[in-house]
């Protein structure tokens, strides 16, 4: 068998996100008014975050997805191409480019406000038909989970991988979840899906379902892994929070890129943790994605 053309296919969400740094939360009040401390178009999504945090740690790394055709399209295009992202399967339809507007406040926390149109909606039978056998791990979300779950189907129909990014509970990404091979999910997810509102016992359940692993992101209180009997956790290391957008992306792109390097659960756990800590000292999705050398230094301290 010949070796794989590319470490990870992502397929799922892009988006352009116009960042607004505000002096404190928004409340959203009548006749309320707030200045801008400042703002800044960016490239985000979460699978293209995690793609790009791949990319720069030393992955080979393909992109299926959906853009416009307007100028918000091609500046996402060539961001991705300018952080050796393979853009070549996705697809551009006459439609403008998933936008966000994202609120960041004083303390780093954000709040999303964002519009797609249907058009860029990815059909399962759209997919490219011989991406999916060429590449060790497959990374979805679940924007368009019907696209998601096929392209997962014929990841592990063909040896690969299937890590997948969850931060809701309904059938689709249930479904989803089922299908990944290492399901990554938000906080909030294994208690909507199970009914137990204690995260760690509710993982546990999970884990009767699913052979696992399986992780679950905690925020600013670290993650937590799931290997068989054995419960690893990372706490989250220290840092002047400035923005979290993105920082569960960076999270999901870091893990994947360790654990394709073979590193032992708990510290695949660890190196991840770091690389989403780092991604909130800084702002944007995309552009908070750390290098290894920063994930390292502050990944290496905490090993022994």
């Amino acid at each position: 068998m010949s070796p794989a053309r590319w470490d990870v296919v992502g397929v799922g969400e892009n988006s352009v996100d116009l960042l607004l740094r505000l002096p404190a939360r928004p409340e959203f009040g009548p006749g309320e008014k707030m200045p801008i401390e400042s703002q800044t178009l960016a490239m985000g999504g979460q699978v293209v975050t995690a793609l790009c945090t791949c990319a720069s740690l030393g992955l080979r790394t393909a992109y299926v997805g959906v853009f416009g055709d307007d100028e918000h399209g091609r500046f996402a295009r060539r961001e991705l191409e300018q952080r050796s992202v393979d853009t070549s399967a996705s697809f551009v339809r006459q439609a403008p480019t998933r936008q966000a507007v994202i609120l960041v406040d004083a303390q780093g926390e954000r709040s999303v406000l964002w519009s797609r149109d249907l058009a860029l909606t990815l059909q399962p039978d759209q997919l490219p038909t011989t991406v999916f056998e060429q590449t060790r791990l497959v990374h979805v979300d679940s924007v368009d989970a019907g696209a998601s779950l096929e392209a997962a189907r014929r990841a592990r129909l063909a040896g690969a991988i299937v890590t997948c990014d969850l931060d809701a509970a309904d059938p689709d990404t249930v479904a989803l979840f089922d299908a990944a091979t290492v399901p990554i999910l938000a906080e909030q997810v294994p208690s909507a899906i199970t009914g137990e509102p204690d995260v760690e016992r509710a993982l546990r359940l999970l884990g009767r379902r699913h052979p696992g692993p399986i992780c679950v992101t905690l925020g600013a209180r670290g993650a937590l892994l799931l290997d068989g009997d054995d419960l690893h956790v990372a706490r989250s290391p220290d840092v002047k929070v400035v923005d979290t957008t993105g920082a569960g992306d960076v999270f999901r792109g870091a893990y994947i890129t360790a654990l394709l390097e073979g590193l032992p659960p708990e510290a695949v756990l660890r190196f991840a943790t770091a690389a989403a800590a780092i991604s909130c000292t800084r702002v944007g999705a995309v552009a908070g994605v750390p290098s290894r050398s920063e994930i390292e230094a502050l990944f290496a301290p905490r090993q022994g």
